[in-house]
């Protein structure tokens, strides 16, 4: 009596929770390089790897954003939850007028409304990944 709805179960449960948009790609981070000034109105200068603008069908951002010494992305509101991930450096996180030191290995989890930015501080690089969900789907 239990084993076909245990069965059952285990069935639905393995299923994912909706078709796959797309097959699963590869992207090499060199072949989306781009040195730039940061954005919304940002300082200094700053090596962008815009890691998931090729892939067809995302629903989502995924980025590494290289701050050279002196570089800051300027106050901007954001439309989503964002992840700030510092993977090595120093920086400052700014949400909401609160302003918080980053080092490697801290993640800022910013919310939808606030009014975010960042800023390189140390005396070297720092370097982040940053992901975001899309609205919808983007080719």
């Amino acid at each position: 009596m239990f084993l076909p709805t245990l069965v059952l179960i285990a069935a639905l449960q393995a299923q994912p929770a909706s078709p796959p948009a797309g097959v699963g790609v590869v992207i090499r981070e060199t072949d989306t390089m781009v040195r730039q000034v940061p954005p919304h109105s940002g300082q200094g200068m700053s090596t962008a790897y815009r890691i998931s603008d090729g892939v067809p069908n995302r629903a989502m951002e995924f980025r590494k954003r290289v701050m050279h010494p002196g570089a800051a992305i300027g106050l901007h509101p954001i439309a989503h939850d964002e992840v700030y991930y510092v993977v090595s450096g120093e920086g400052e996180v700014t949400s909401d007028g609160v302003t918080t030191q980053m080092r490697a290995g801290d993640a800022a989890y910013l919310f939808d409304g606030n009014v975010v930015g960042i800023r390189q501080t140390g005396e070297v690089d720092l370097v982040l990944i940053i992901s975001y969900p899309l609205a919808q789907r983007k080719n």
